[in-house]
């Protein structure tokens, strides 16, 4: 167990790191992620209040669709990544970071503050509901919804193993079909335990979580963006609205706008190599020998039995195949860069 974000939390079970790993590729497994910041956002004006703080395209959003979004300061920096669902109960639901949970509520509840003095319909309410995410495929036993009638990014509130009021999103962290079950603390036990008595199901901690979604090509906040990195930079650009990019009315939009139309100093990249594994902090070189760039995320991938990472790098060498070198415990080994997600995901999307 470690420290994480006031909350103590498992780093891995009883299989080891890789094992955890290669079961959530191969059959299923369950995280107890209860630690995320949940809120509902309340009232009529709640996609303007959403869309005040946020780079998304939210009052498109159709009834218990969801999307992944991003907070931003004035200087086009990322606050914090997170997930706005348009609930068909008319309010929005919000998951963002545990470790940006004090800055995130904050920013959430001035702005309520602010929209409230000028006389707007707004309202922020903190969830107190557990959150538990697996795959969709062994939920659908304990669900009397026909679950592939809930695509990808979207949401609905059912009964599952017996637990009424729980809200299931199909969406997750490692490139798998996942859903994220929101249910309330009081059945929170009793649906683990239920949904773990499926033999197909283990318990995953941390270490696994954090290879998988970097197999994915997911960013971890604090690591791979942060408030020193943009959108584009973060190549995140794909979630800023198209609407929202040409009414330039989210906060930043004066940086990050002109960013999409000339060039970025830098932008982040996938990178492979053999040998020593790569890790963040790891300087990233030309094959001169230059310092051009820094490692975010690395680790072995257990999937592919090769070694992958995401750092930063200038523009003119993010190209997939570019050959650079990696500095690993002071020495100089080849990387490539690579496309991302390095392991394909699997995605429900209804074609």
């Amino acid at each position: 167990m470690v420290a994480f974000a006031g909350w103590s939390l498992p780093v891995q079970y009883r299989d080891s790191h890789t094992d955890s790993h290669l079961h959530t590729r191969q059959h299923c497994s369950l995280f107890d992620v209860s630690h995320m910041l949940q809120t509902k956002i309340l009232g009529s004006d709640r996609v303007k209040l959403m869309e005040s703080l946020v780079v998304g395209d939210i009052a498109e959003l159709r009834p218990n669709q969801g999307t992944l979004s991003l907070f931003t300061n004035e200087a086009g920096g990322i606050l914090d990544d997170l997930i706005v669902t348009n609930t068909s109960e008319g309010h929005l639901y919000v998951v963002s970071n545990a470790g940006c949970w004090e800055k995130d509520l904050a920013l959430m509840q001035d702005k309520v503050r602010e929209l409230q003095n000028q006389g707007r319909d707004v309202g922020l309410e903190v969830l107190d509901n557990a959150l538990l995410a697996l795959q969709a495929q062994v939920l659908q036993a304990g669900v009397a919804d026909d679950l592939r009638k809930l695509p990808f990014m979207t949401s609905a509130v059912m009964e599952v193993f017996g637990v009424s009021g729980c809200r299931v999103t199909r969406c997750g962290y490692t490139g798998e079909d996942g859903v994220e079950i929101s249910v309330p603390v009081a059945g929170a036990v009793h649906l683990a335990t239920a949904i773990l008595k499926n033999p197909e199901v283990k318990l995953a901690g941390l270490a696994a979580r954090d290879s998988l979604r970097l197999e994915a090509g997911l960013c971890l906040y604090g690591n791979d963006i942060d408030e020193h990195t943009t959108p584009v930079e973060g190549s995140l650009s794909w979630t800023l609205g198209k609407r929202r990019r040409a009414a330039m009315d989210f906060p930043g939009a004066k940086v990050i706008v002109p960013q999409l139309k000339g060039r970025v100093q830098r932008r982040r990249v996938g990178l492979m190599c053999e040998g020593a594994p790569m890790r963040a902090h790891s300087p990233i070189l030309n094959m001169e020998g230059t310092k051009i760039g820094t490692v975010t995320s690395g680790c072995p991938s257990p999937s592919l039995k090769k070694n992958v990472a995401m750092g930063y790098v200038p523009c003119e060498y993010s190209r997939p195949g570019t050959m650079l070198l990696v500095e690993v415990r002071r020495k100089q080994q080849m990387a490539v860069v690579s496309k991302m997600p390095f392991v394909p995901t699997n995605y429900y999307t209804l074609k």
